[in-house]
């Protein structure tokens, strides 16, 4: 019979199966150009469906008061959000990782989300008091004609899904969810993954000028820092809605005020 050794430990037993695995830097840039064509696709789908129910021929004042309508923004936006969904869905699983654990959709805790919309309270009102100062306006001139739009159609409570839920979804499942995740993990590593990720996001609001991209992009870099600092998409999500949901609230006053 053989002794056995206790001092020498067993074999280590590699495992057959496949390891999960993690799109890097250019399996992610790619992957991501295939999500954002997909948003685009999704979006386009209702803008295209409503112009052709004009039907007949129609002139560029109709067709700019459909696309720039906000009916017509937020049915664009909610449409996105499943466009969006399938595309990662459809990226994530060729590496053999669970669709929430590759984006990180674990439940956030609350506190993290009060110290998140705090943060986020801070960059927002240091921009406002910016915008004050430089003359410009608080408000984007954007949200105000959006706004007017919707109210006009009886639409706000559709604009208030698109903005505070669909939006915020689709854009943290993108940008902080795949594109952070992929992007960490190659040689940019975590700081490179935020600072590239967010200027990202920020590409994607093309319908504000530049000043407004300076505020968007930090709001981009809290939220990345958010998800490096404790994992979890759901609380960027939830932070980035509130946000979203105070500008809504701003816009209305501000009107109010008008």
């Amino acid at each position: 019979m053989d002794s056995v050794n206790l001092d020498t430990p067993p074999l280590a037993i590699t495992p057959t199966q496949d390891q999960p695995r993690v799109w890097k830097f250019w399996g992610t840039t790619l992957w991501g150009l295939f999500v954002f064509a997909a948003m685009f696709a999704g979006q386009m789908t209702v803008i295209v469906y409503l112009l052709l129910r004009e039907g007949g021929s129609f002139d560029a004042a109709t067709a700019t008061r459909i696309v720039g309508g906000g009916t017509t923004l937020s049915l664009s936006v909610i449409t996105g959000l499943p466009a969006v969904a399938a595309a990662l869905w459809l990226a994530i699983r060729f590496t053999g990782t669970s669709f929430a654990d590759y984006l990180a959709l674990r439940g956030p805790n609350w506190k993290h989300v009060l110290l998140g919309a705090l943060g986020l309270a801070i960059i927002v009102i240091g921009w406002d008091v910016l915008s004050r100062i430089t003359g410009r306006e608080v408000q984007p001139g954007f949200m105000g004609d959006v706004l007017k739009t919707a109210q006009a159609d009886g639409a706000l409570w559709l604009l208030l899904i698109a903005f505070c839920v669909a939006a915020p979804i689709t854009e943290e499942l993108f940008a902080r969810g795949f594109l952070y995740r992929g992007w960490s993990e190659s040689f940019l590593g975590p700081v490179g993954a935020i600072l590239l990720s967010s200027a990202a996001w920020t590409a994607l609001h093309l319908q504000y000028d530049w000043y407004f991209f300076g505020e968007i992009f930090c709001i981009g870099v809290w939220l990345g820092f958010l998800r490096w600092r404790y994992q979890s998409t759901w609380l960027t999500i939830i932070v980035h809605g509130l946000n979203n949901l105070a500008a809504v609230a701003q816009s209305l006053y501000i009107a109010g005020q008008g």
